[in-house]
């Protein structure tokens, strides 16, 4: 079963950039989101233009993976249309979780921003679904979308795919810290974050959306998923 739209609306929107002009994105993009981390725009064109390499580091891992390989053979987009029926599974499935997440927040996962500086179609599949499956690793992981959740799992993203944009984004987020916060984010979050990345699974190789009817407990033991820290913020 294949599920989402074909690669080309993937690429309806992408730019080609000369190394200068790739230069001046990131430098543009780093600025901006450290201005105003809520611009998903910018912190996207930043991983996209610091992150190719690690984007073709992914996709070669994916491409050795039988269940990477078949998603780069449907290539899924997490979309309305392709993941709705989340919301009608039972309350102890892992898809109901995500739905409870997205719902509880009143996410859209058509809100994401579209690749526009990748070079290939594959690169630019693969940066749409590392962008796509963000909302899924916050279910699987238990974290808030608050200053900390999203520092914590730019900590669990950069170990799992290496990007200079998380590592980027744990920096910008940390020095926005009330003293409080940053207590907590390095007392208990980020060695959590620290060890949860390296136990877990490599998590763009996992077909989510082909489990969403599995108990969320079994998908997070199956997959080394070691949720986070319950402390009062």
């Amino acid at each position: 079963m294949k599920f989402g739209y074909t690669i080309t609306m993937v690429e309806g929107a992408r730019v080609r950039l000369r190394g200068w002009q790739q230069a001046a994105v990131a430098l543009g993009s780093a600025v901006g989101a450290l201005v105003d981390p809520r611009r998903a725009d910018l912190i996207a064109a930043l991983g996209e233009t610091t992150g190719k390499p690690a984007f073709e580091r992914v996709l070669e891992r994916m491409k050795r993976n039988p269940e990477g390989r078949e998603i780069l053979l449907d290539r899924p987009r997490v979309i309305s249309s392709n993941v709705g029926h989340a919301w009608d599974l039972p309350a102890n499935t892992f898809g109901a979780a995500y739905a409870k997440f997205m719902g509880s927040r009143n996410f859209s996962p058509d809100d994401r921003p579209p690749v526009r500086f990748m070079e290939t179609d594959e690169l630019a599949y693969v940066a749409m679904r590392a962008r796509e499956v963000h909302d899924f690793w916050h279910t699987l992981f238990d974290l808030p979308t608050n200053l900390i959740g999203e520092s914590a799992l730019k900590v669990i993203e950069f170990e799992q795919m290496l990007l200079p944009m998380c590592f980027l984004s744990v920096i910008g987020g940390t020095a926005r810290f009330n003293d409080k916060q940053r207590s907590l984010f390095y007392k208990h979050y980020f060695p959590w974050a620290v060890q949860a990345g390296m136990k877990s699974t490599d998590l763009m190789c996992v077909y989510y959306e082909k489990h969403f009817h599995e108990d969320l407990e079994v998908v997070r033991q199956r997959w080394g998923i070691i949720p986070a820290p319950s402390v009062q913020q």
